[in-house]
């Protein structure tokens, strides 16, 4: 027994050596071999350079910038023409450019609305073509509390800029948000938003709202038919808006009086309006619907507006940097148009929008007048059973805990 163990271990003595040398050549072998295989593929890969942006300027420039030659530029531009108008790019649009490894063109996307447009190199030709993208539909709500300013504490629940002002353009007859805005104020919305299955966020409908505020009350919002009624079915809309610029952060740094202390002349004199300070170039609107009877300079003023409105009103707006389009004399204003830009023309120590509002030849204080009704307006007595069922639904989401 001990001699056939000791033969088996004099073997393994002599071949163990030979099997370790075999096992570590063949692993060595493997080693190189997947080294090869891995160099080979990665040669055969194919690098792409993509650039992407918003058509902020003409679509030839980034394909340019990219370093594309002007005919190789015109020949993708005159093939996408093929399938897509080049007029009704916005700067909202987007392309994507992708170049292969040697900065040769493989394709051009152009995502416009709800379609996706394309130009793409196949051998030595150019083809175009559309691409509808998938839109889905979806409900949310948000609620918070004032803690700072209205914006910044909508941001902190997650709602976007434009959104916002959205949302104080619904209650632009009710709340004044450069001024009626308290700490602990809260606000409610739900909303319906179009989506794609990438995330991109398309449009947002606001269905229902609310405002409450220490300084307002609470006061509520239900659309209805495209229009917004409050909770008793009264349509929202008034003859004045609250302000002449939508919540921007502005803030009003001078008051109606008979007795202001002139910041230039430094002489006691009547100021009978509203000063609202804002960056230069912050749209300003028109309070009420109405008729241009002015558009000029006007002495200290400068540029500056007067829009004629029912019942012997006059508003104005001076101190203007310039003015928007068809704001010329005899043009018809809608409510909430954007009619010029603030600025600091005249006499002004600094960017804002003097405001003004008159009824025959007396000046009135706007902040004390704004709440006055053009008309009272409710749901139709047809409609009410419908308008109700789906008011009774909107309140219970906003107010939901």
């Amino acid at each position: 027994m001990k001699s056939i163990l000791k033969q088996i271990l004099l073997r393994l003595a002599i071949y163990l050596p030979l099997c370790l040398l075999i096992v570590l050549s063949m692993f060595f072998y493997i080693q190189r071999k997947t080294a090869k295989i891995h160099e080979y593929n990665q040669s055969q890969e194919v690098y792409f350079k993509k650039y992407t942006g918003n058509l902020k300027q003409h679509i030839s420039i980034p394909l340019q910038e990219a370093g594309l030659s002007k005919e190789e530029t015109g020949a993708i531009i005159k093939k996408l023409d093929s399938v897509l108008n080049m007029r009704r790019l916005a700067p909202r649009d987007k392309y994507l450019l992708t170049l292969d490894e040697q900065d040769n063109f493989k394709m051009l996307v152009i995502t416009k609305d709800f379609s996706r447009y394309y130009v793409a190199k196949e051998g030595q030709d150019l083809v175009a073509g559309i691409s509808d993208i998938s839109v889905q539909t979806r409900t949310r709500f948000a609620k918070g509390k004032i803690t700072s300013s209205l914006f910044a504490s909508m941001q902190e629940a997650g709602l976007k800029p434009g959104f916002i002002v959205d949302f104080t353009d619904v209650f632009s007859w009710s709340v004044d948000f450069n001024s009626d805005t308290r700490a602990g104020d809260k606000f409610a919305c739900y909303w319906q938003e179009d989506y794609t299955i990438d995330g991109q966020t398309l449009n947002e409908t606001i269905l229902a709202a609310y405002y409450d505020g220490l300084a307002v009350g609470k006061t509520y919002a239900f659309r209805f038919e495209d229009e917004f009624y409050d909770e008793n079915g009264k349509f929202s809309k008034k003859m004045f808006l609250k302000s002449p610029i939508s919540f921007r952060g502005v803030r009003i740094t001078s008051r109606f009086s008979y007795g202001r202390m002139h910041p230039i002349l430094r002489i006691r004199r009547p100021h009978l309006g509203i000063d609202y300070a804002a960056p230069v170039g912050t749209p300003v609107e028109s309070v009420a619907d109405g008729v241009v009877i002015f558009q000029g300079k006007k002495g200290g003023f400068g540029n500056y507006i007067e829009i004629s409105h029912p019942n012997n009103y006059v508003s104005c707006y001076g101190h203007l940097k310039s003015f928007a389009k068809n704001t010329h004399k005899g043009a018809r204003i809608r409510q909430g148009q954007t009619i010029a830009y603030v600025g600091s023309t005249g006499l002004s120590t600094g960017p804002h929008l003097d405001f003004r509002l008159r009824q025959g030849n007396k000046y009135l204080d706007f902040l004390n007048n704004k709440n006055r009704s053009s008309a009272v307006r409710e749901i139709a007595p047809t409609q009410r059973e419908e308008f109700n069922k789906i008011k009774d639904e909107y309140f219970k989401i906003l107010n939901k805990e």
